[in-house]
């Protein structure tokens, strides 16, 4: 497109001083901050890119249908951060992007507070639902944008300014409380919705304090009221608790009492311990005393002990050298011995060895000879090549007996396999599914009965349960309902195969491409129609029945039956029905099956109005279907003629098994006689190998037995070592003779030690005889000591656990001894005063025995309510204050806001049509149901009515409509307000009315800019320099006229350029 011109709209001029106050931020230019100064589009929605620059004041955007005009609102929509939903036409933004392109972008400059300064917000958008924001070029968060776009007070999702083509609707079925609340937000004092809702939530917070309150007085009666009928039996209850606690207290005595018992008995046992102790100290000293002389005679002892242990040492080394000695001259005896024996040994070994080698020699000739004698063995050649031969002929002729009976074998297969399913397809052609395959194959599907036994055969290639054909898995009894449904399903669903899962599908679809069958997936089967619900009006009407109700299927069958032919949304009625047909489309029924005809009823999208279509019901072609006897017959003459075939090829091949096992046996008797001749070879062959073995071993033998050692050699050798023997022998006998002597030395020196050694035992021994007896006194005192000792011990537990049991019952304190004293001293008096005080208070009887504790716990029940309930009128108080004072600031502004706009509003409705007015619904304090009223009447004998869909036609609310929006123009504080083709529907002179009043409003200085959308203009309108028009002209042929309209030339030179393309 060409690039956009400049705006030349001149500032206009004012009078009125309000005027110029709310004028007195606009630039030179015109424009405000807020203002939308530039559109930039780039592959968004219908356009490849678009470029404008609107007018500060009334922009009216025309173009034909689809040409692209809400697409400019969407665009100004989505560029200032709104959610795309609230555009109704998609929940996401990737559908905004141009259909063929990834990305695309939407640019929107607005006027910045500084003059000559403009905010420029960029979105960038692409089909994967993801969005980038920047901001003056730089990328940035999208709160950022929300703060700029706050700044300026643009509520996009306000219908009072931005109200698209497509929520149109939505602001004429606002609620009076909802149309205060968008009133509020576009219009006034930025602080009204703020206390509107602080009001809210403050009324609903005095409501419920309120509630409280009066609960709370109510409930605070109530317990007061229980507890003076109790006070009687509570004073009873404290006597007895009073006595109860005095027998408490003497109980708490009672273990000091028997501590104080168990204490004197402690110190008695004491005294004793310290008697028993000084015993037991004297009798220890007579016994150490009488043991000292003992122990001077024991360490003597011990010398002459050790004495005579170093001599028995010497005696034992002198015996073990004397028995090494002795050891080594019997092995030098032994050795000799052996020497001797080994001389001899030698000799025998060399006689021995010339008898072995000349029997070796006679050995070897023998088997030499043998060998000599051995005559050589020719095999009979000829004989072995001619049993060969026969051999190989017998095997070619079993190989080629083999070949014939294989052919045979897989021809006979082949046969039989023809004749099963020659056998099946007959069974088939008489069964129910044949049937219903033939009548597919009559309806043009010819290769539908290939399809269905491939998918028979091939079931476990799939993951899921393949079902199909369509026709095959419904049953339906009823003749009639059959023509019912045969006739509501198309064609091509009775023969599709379902599936159940994408890779089933897929590997289906390459499978029957060439069988021409369709295939449909089911992914879901848990489908949900609605349940079958006849009311009285239709049992009046004759409906008695829903056609998805009239048949079964597999769930994944009726499923597709449903969402491909929509059987659940079809009505089945009788003559009744077929009669009273008009009134059956009153009650929401969109299909009706009758026993003559069928009914289909649509509405249309535009008018509304309802146009019917009404067939006839054709009888069933497919569920009653008959077999094809002429078929039949051929299949079972081609049957039985593949019965005689395979019993002749059955014989033929039985034949062919004799001859090869003939064959097979000749073969066997041949081999045998072969096999006779190679094992008399082998035996002459093996049997001269083992001679030659056996000359062998004999010649390595007696090489062998030459080659062993000379005798005279070695005898000299043993004669030598003997005399070494004999000398070694001699020193080991001079050497014992010396043992010997030393030890008679040795063992007369031990004689003497152990004389002297008895002589010191017998004096110990008489002098400890004396000394046991100290030793049993002083033992005997040591028990008793200990045994007493003992009884101390446990008569200090028993204290220790009687004072532990008389703390753990209560701790001695100034007060506590002071009422001990005022009790008895004794045990025995003060278990008599307890039991006596116990006895009085039990007593005392009461009916319910915790009606202390019930008015206990009542009374600080009472106390806490009577707390809280204070608490709470203080903040009923607060709350009704703080309610006052936010009304008086919020309702004064609100009546004030709304007399204006019914000024304008009236004034302005005046002129358009009859009456019409704004009023300030109020409900007290219940500021939640506070709402505008818009009252209007066109007629002039009629009322005011709230203006509503029910009252008024839909000329007469865009009338209304665009009037109210228009009466908020003067008190507004946003930048911009957009209405998409609110004209649509009013009569031409209403909408040239209505043109006038918003060229009117666009005229004055405090009016925020407006963008108007509309596919056409009435002509010879009244137009100010506050309007500025904006043409779409949106096709593949617009580039040329566009660049001649950009340039400012005249309409001729347009239509020129397009006669031209």
């Amino acid at each position: 497109m060409a690039p956009p011109r400049a705006a030349k709209r001149p500032k206009l001029e004012g009078s009125s001083s309000s005027a110029h106050a709310g004028a007195s931020q606009r630039g030179e230019d015109d424009y405000v901050p807020g203002n939308i100064v530039e559109i930039e589009l780039c592959n968004f929605m219908t356009y490849d890119r678009l470029v404008c620059r609107p007018g500060p004041r009334l922009n009216l955007v025309v173009g034909p249908n689809g040409s692209g005009k809400s697409s400019l609102v969407c665009a100004i929509a989505l560029a200032l951060a709104a959610d795309p939903a609230i555009l109704g036409r998609a929940s996401s933004v990737r559908a905004f992007v141009k259909r063929g392109e990834d990305s695309g972008h939407v640019k929107l400059s607005l006027r910045g507070d500084a003059p000559g300064r403009d905010i420029c917000i960029t979105r960038k958008i692409d089909t994967n639902n993801k969005s980038e924001w920047l901001l003056d070029g730089a990328t940035v968060p999208k709160k950022d944008i929300i703060d700029v776009i706050k700044k300026f007070n643009i509520q996009i999702n306000n219908l009072t300014q931005f109200l698209p083509q497509d929520r149109v609707c939505e602001f004429a079925k606002l609620t009076p409380i909802q149309l205060l609340e968008e009133t509020e937000k576009a219009v006034g004092d930025p602080n009204l919705p703020v206390q509107h809702r602080l009001l809210i939530e403050r009324s609903k917070e005095l409501r419920v304090l309120e509630v409280t309150v009066k609960q709370k007085e109510q409930t605070l009666n109530n317990l007061k009221a229980l507890n003076a009928e109790q006070e009687k039996d509570v004073e009873r209850v404290r006597q007895r608790d009073t006595l109860l606690k005095k027998a408490e207290l003497m109980k708490k005595k009672l273990p000091w009492l028997k501590y104080d018992m168990k204490k004197l008995e402690f110190i008695k046992v004491q005294e004793e311990e310290k008697s028993f102790k000084m015993n037991m100290e004297a009798a220890a000293k007579i016994w150490q005393d009488a043991k000292a002389p003992i122990e001077e005679l024991k360490k003597e002892k011990m010398t002459h002990a050790s004495s005579t242990k170093k001599i028995t040492n010497q005696i034992n080394q002198n015996t073990n050298k004397h028995r090494e000695v002795t050891d080594e001259e019997g092995q030098l005896s032994a050795r000799l011995k052996t020497t001797f024996d080994d001389i001899e040994d030698l000799k025998r070994q060399e006689r021995s060895r010339q008898q072995r080698i000349s029997n070796a020699r006679d050995a070897l000739a023998a088997a030499e000879k043998e060998l000599q004698d051995l005559q050589p063995y020719e095999p009979p050649r000829a004989e072995m090549a001619q049993l060969t031969d026969k051999i190989a002929q017998t095997t070619c002729g079993i190989h080629e007996l083999k070949l014939r009976r294989n052919d045979k074998e897989r021809q006979l297969a082949q046969e039989k396999e023809n004749l099963r399913k020659c056998s099946d397809r007959l069974k088939q052609m008489e069964s129910k599914n044949n049937k219903l395959l033939q009548a597919l194959e009559r309806t043009g599907a010819d290769k539908i009965s290939e399809a269905y036994y491939w998918v028979q055969d091939n079931k476990n290639m799939f993951r899921a349960e393949v079902y199909g054909p369509v026709l095959l898995e419904v049953n339906i009894q009823n003749k009639t309902h059959a023509a019912y449904l045969e006739n509501h399903v198309p064609n091509y669903v009775w023969k599709s195969f379902i599936t159940q899962d994408a890779s089933d599908r897929d590997l289906l679809v390459r499978q029957l491409k060439h069988y021409g069958i369709p295939v449909l997936n089911c992914v879901n089967n848990s489908y949900r129609c609605e349940p079958l619900n006849i009311t009285r009006e239709m049992e009046q009407l004759g409906i008695k029945s829903r056609l998805d109700q009239e048949f079964e299927a597999p769930p994944a069958v009726k499923n597709v039956l449903i969402t491909q032919a929509s059987v659940d949304q079809s009505y089945i009625g009788t003559d009744q029905a077929d009669q009273r047909a008009d009134d059956v489309v009153k009650l929401g029924i969109s299909d009706l099956w009758t026993p003559r005809n069928h009914y289909r009823w649509s509405r249309s999208r535009y008018g509304g109005h309802v146009s019917a279509n009404v067939d006839s019901v054709y009888p069933s072609r497919l569920f009653m279907c008959d077999l094809n006897i002429s078929d039949i017959e051929r299949l079972r003459s081609e049957n039985d003629a593949l019965k005689k075939k395979v019993e002749g090829m059955e014989e033929a091949l039985r034949e062919l098994q004799k001859d090869q096992r003939k064959l097979e046996d000749e073969e066997a008797e041949i081999r045998k006689e072969k096999e006779t001749i190679i094992d008399k070879v082998r035996f002459h062959k093996k049997r001269r190998e083992e001679i030659q073995r056996r000359v062998d071993i004999k010649r390595r033998t007696l090489e062998d037995i030459s080659q062993e050692e000379d005798v005279e050699s070695s005898t000299r050798k043993l004669t030598d070592q003997l005399a070494k023997l004999n000398d070694q022998r001699f020193r080991a006998v001079i050497k014992l003779k010396s043992l010997l002597v030393e030890a008679v030395a040795l063992k007369w020196s031990s004689a003497e030690k152990n004389m002297a050694f008895i002589e010191l035992d017998t004096k110990i021994w008489e002098m400890e005889k004396d000394v046991k007896k100290f030793e049993k006194d002083a033992v005997h005192a040591a028990k008793g000591y200990e045994n007493c000792k003992r009884i101390t011990q446990e008569h200090r537990q028993v204290l220790l656990k009687a004072k532990q049991y008389a703390e753990s019952i209560s701790v001695i304190t100034e007060d506590l001894a002071k009422e001990f004293e005022k009790m008895p001293s004794t045990v025995e008096e003060l278990e008599g005063a307890i039991q006596d005080t116990e006895s009085e208070a039990n007593s005392m009887l009461f009916l319910n025995q915790n009606v202390l504790q019930e008015y206990q716990n009542r009374q600080r029940e009472i106390d806490s309510i009577s707390t809280k309930l204070e608490d709470d009128k203080v903040e009923c108080e607060r709350c009704c204050s703080e309610i006052e004072t936010t009304k008086g600031k919020w309702l004064p502004t609100l009546r004030l806001l709304v007399l204006k706009i019914n000024d304008t509003f009236s004034r302005n409705f005046q002129e358009m049509a009859v009456a019409g007015e704004v009023s300030l619904d109020e409900h007290g304090l219940d500021f939640s149901q506070y709402g505008i009223l818009i009252k209007v009447k066109f007629r002039q004998t009629g009322q005011l009515q709230v203006l509503s869909a029910h009252h008024q036609s839909g000329g007469e609310r865009s009338v209304s409509t665009i009037l109210y929006l228009v009466s908020l123009q003067d008190l507004t504080n946003c930048p911009f307000r957009v209405v998409d083709e609110i004209n649509q529907g009013m009569d031409p002179v209403n909408e040239r009315k209505m043109f006038q009043q918003l060229v009117r409003a666009a005229s004055q200085l405090n009016t925020p800019q407006c963008f108007l959308l509309t596919p056409k203009l009435l002509p010879d309108l009244e137009y100010s320099d506050a309007c500025s028009i904006l043409n779409i002209m949106n096709g593949p042929w617009i580039e040329k006229p566009a660049q001649a309209w950009s340039a400012g030339d005249c309409w001729r030179k347009v239509m020129s350029v397009e006669a031209g393309n």
